[in-house]
């Protein structure tokens, strides 16, 4: 992928988009992959870059939802568990099988889960993982021995989705790509236009790198924005009620001698009515999560003191080796954008499932939903926006769709192991220019190729876009992702063409982000 080619084609294409998807989140590059395999004249959009928000920072689990089948909503569960078996096969160098414990203690009632995990399997048909099976208290211990043994019972093996979510993204977004369309991150739309009847028949986008200002002519626009669904329904109809509640969850990694063997831990309770994870990921282990009601979106929100204490609090009580602040290697919080209805008070008991609606003028808003549930949400939004513009009718590929770099069996003992089927020409970097096989710090597997890579091929700009989404460096450590990025902004400057100044205002720029991922 190239953006000076994608620049390009935005300022010499002088007819109509088919679709212009304004987003670059789950949401948004799922429906731009969606309409560009039917064959649609497609444009994706994002104001910074690909999965900058919500989409890099989820609990990395692509599942059905089990205490949505607590909840009684069954529909979502049963959609859910079809598209996770959906993406294990579409993207199988990402998405991997991860089993879960359910302990069970003395203090909460633990049977529901023996037998809804039987109806979680059923629903998940012939799409399903592994069974579930209950356990003794030994067997539970010896999956799971940092396990706190006092009053515990035995617990229930379960299986699910793990998968890494920005590099997903940027996946989906060489994806569009190969199916010829064109994503675009750090290109902001700041206006709709509007013909004289009131239908939108474009926008006007600013290229946040350079202040160029475009003109875009496009037959629908979806809106595709997430935590920033209002804002965009703003700009077309200033009278619009807004109809998203963000809910804050934070997560906080650890070592992987927190959590040693190869289970995650699920709870089902905890005091704001969320279910508790622990789950190996990277090497390293992520505990979470919150649900916490934030009034205003933001690009970059920070974990609440009461939310660290909160996981730490709930982690001590279920692991034998109680983690303290100065165990944490990262924090992040990634704020939900749910749909939210007027009688419903806690953001947990919001319903996941996703809302799609049309404006009089024709903007097309998808909004609501989970990762898990992106492709299905897509193919449900090109359905609408495809009648909105009059655009052929054309059938949904997805379902069997291979996203970009689909290899079927990696070596997840690799670091690499992410980049499946590139992986290859990674490697031909490397057998170029020895220095590019040289770790960016030993705390962490990161090499030099995969800046390069990262430039080249991912669309990467910044030193964020490398430390944060192209590597997982900033989730995983954030302190020695500190200590990379002059080293990473050197590579990237030689790739720009930048001189050091530029560096050293790179360098700066990503202390202040990761200021907030480190616990003092």
């Amino acid at each position: 992928m190239n953006r000076a080619d994608f620049l390009d084609e935005i300022k010499n294409y002088n007819d109509f988009w088919d679709i212009v998807v304004i987003g670059g989140g789950a949401t948004g590059l799922g429906c731009a992959v969606d309409a560009a395999s039917r064959g649609y004249k497609t444009l994706l959009l994002e104001m910074h870059d690909f999965a900058k928000g919500t989409s890099s920072r989820s609990t990395k689990l692509v599942h059905g939802g089990v205490r949505y089948l607590q909840q009684g909503d069954v529909s979502l569960v049963i959609e859910a568990l079809h598209e996770r078996g959906l993406l294990i096969q579409n993207a199988p160098h990402l998405v991997s099988h991860q089993s879960f414990i359910v302990p069970s203690y003395e203090w909460w009632n633990g049977p529901f889960y023996g037998v809804g995990l039987k109806v979680y399997d059923a629903l998940a048909g012939k799409l399903g993982i592994k069974k579930s099976e209950n356990l003794s208290k030994e067997k539970t211990l010896e999956k799971i021995p940092t396990l706190e043994p006092k009053d515990l019972r035995g617990g229930v093996m379960y299986y699910d989705g793990q998968f890494d979510d920005s590099r997903l993204s940027i996946n989906l977004a060489q994806t569009i790509a190969d199916e010829g369309g064109y994503p675009l991150n750090y290109m902001k739309v700041t206006g709709l236009k509007k013909n004289g009847k009131g239908f939108i028949e474009g926008l006007q986008a600013r290229d946040m790198l350079n202040g160029e200002d475009h003109e875009i002519n496009a037959r629908v626009v979806i809106n595709a924005t997430g935590i920033f669904s209002d804002h965009i329904m703003k700009m077309d109809d200033q009278n619009h009620e807004n109809i998203i509640q963000c809910a804050q969850g934070i997560h906080l990694v650890l070592d992987k001698d927190f959590l040693p063997g190869e289970s995650a831990i699920m709870v089902p309770h905890t005091d704001d009515g969320r279910v508790l994870f622990a789950v190996p990921w990277h090497n390293k282990v992520i505990v979470g999560t919150t649900d916490t009601p934030i009034k205003k979106p933001s690009l970059e929100p920070v974990a609440l003191e009461e939310e660290i204490e909160f996981i730490l609090r709930h982690a001590a009580q279920y692991l034998t080796k109680n983690p303290s602040r100065k165990d944490v290697k990262s924090v992040f919080a990634g704020l939900r954008p749910l749909v939210k209805p007027p009688d419903v008070k806690k953001t947990s008991e919001i319903s996941r499932s996703h809302h799609l609606q049309v404006s009089e003028s024709g903007l097309v808003t998808i909004a609501g939903g989970k990762w898990t549930t992106y492709r299905k949400m897509a193919e449900d939004t090109i359905d609408r926006a495809a009648l909105v513009a009059g655009l052929e009718v054309k059938e949904c590929p997805t379902k069997d769709l291979r996203i970009h770099g689909w290899l079927k069996n990696v070596d997840r003992k690799d670091h690499l192991f992410v980049y499946g089927s590139d992986k290859v020409a990674l490697q031909k970097l490397i057998d170029e220019n020895e220095e590019l096989g040289e770790q960016l710090h030993p705390d962490l597997p990161y090499i030099k190729a995969e800046v390069i890579w990262a430039v080249r091929n991912e669309l990467a700009q910044t030193i964020e876009d490398v430390l944060s989404r192209r590597t997982r460096a900033l989730l995983l450590d954030a302190k020695a992702s500190v200590e990379m990025s002059p080293e990473v902004g050197r590579l990237l400057a030689q790739e720009f063409g930048k001189d050091k100044s530029w560096v050293e205002q790179e360098v700066k720029e990503y202390k202040q982000v990761a200021k907030n991922y480190i616990l003092e």
